[in-house]
């Protein structure tokens, strides 16, 4: 069974997200606020002779008339993220200042524009490699897709969270700054409708209405659904979300239509620390 696509105004601007049904089993949930303990020093590491600096791939002026990546609109001629199913941390995010171009590759083809906000929510993006004075990061709207930026035009945040997702068990674990803050057993996407795979992020906070949502704000990710045609029509140009569920007997289940569901309390929790740009991780 599915719901509609539900349509929910924030304070800027329009953002859809789609509705995941389910049924299941109880819920866990766990915190560790303690840090780990402090390494042991490293040793000296040996000299090196030092390096020349690799020279930065001047950017091929952009066209007038590229696409802008928004919420609706996928951008295309981008290559895959080569680390898609990395679980190591991202701990740098970038802002564009304004609308900037982005391309394929470090000096490659500019193919589509970036802007401060999508659907009136600012724009954090995880950068995930550096060469040649470029940078790449994760895409929103498209899922395990990379652009590659030069170094003006926007400006850098620190990222310290990771939310990690185990479609096998069930499993949402939070970590902060490397340090597992907590874990609970959620709702993930039905077999014909799954939480889609890879690295992606967190656009922002959206409102949510009704009951069934447990009357908290959902966090909308930057990725979709994998295979459209299996949705409803309605459904079919909303993003992946994380939100709380109203029946506590759903968690522990793939039911839903591609969404992470949500104990009440554990969503609170996500609303209360988890920012724009946050790396979401999906794996088996």
């Amino acid at each position: 069974m599915f719901r509609a696509l539900r349509v929910t105004r924030t304070r800027a601007g329009l953002i859809g997200l789609a509705a995941c049904v389910a049924a299941g089993a109880g819920f866990l949930t766990s915190t560790d606020d303690h840090p780990a303990a402090a390494p042991a020093p490293a040793a000296p590491a040996p000299s090196v002779a030092a390096r020349t600096p690799e020279p930065t791939l001047s950017a091929a002026p952009a066209p007038a008339g590229l696409p802008v990546i928004d919420y609706w609109t996928a951008p295309r001629g981008f290559p895959a993220d080569p680390a898609a199913m990395s679980l190591t941390a991202v701990t740098e995010g970038l802002q564009p200042a304004r609308s900037i171009p982005v391309y394929d590759a470090p000096g490659g083809r500019p193919r589509a524009r970036l802007t401060p906000e999508i659907s009136g929510m600012p724009l954090i993006l995880p950068i995930t490699d550096r060469r040649s004075g470029w940078v790449a990061v994760l895409l929103p709207t498209a899922n395990r897709r990379i652009g590659w930026l030069p170094p003006k035009g926007w400006s850098s945040r620190p990222l310290r969270d990771h939310l990690i997702v185990q479609r096998r068990t069930h499993k949402l674990t939070w970590r902060r700054d490397g340090i597992r803050k907590a874990a609970w057993t959620v709702t993930t996407g039905a077999a014909a409708t799954p939480t889609p795979l890879g690295r992606s992020f967190v656009l922002g906070r959206t409102p949510t209405s009704g009951s069934a949502y447990a009357n908290v704000d959902a966090l909308a990710l930057s990725s979709v659904p994998e295979n459209r045609r299996s949705l409803p029509a309605a459904l079919r140009g909303a993003h992946t979300g994380i939100h709380g569920w109203y029946d506590e007997g759903a968690f522990g289940r793939s039911a839903s239509n591609g969404c992470v569901r949500m104990p009440r309390e554990a969503q609170r929790t996500l609303l209360k620390h988890i920012g724009h740009g946050t790396l979401v991780t999906v794996v088996d």
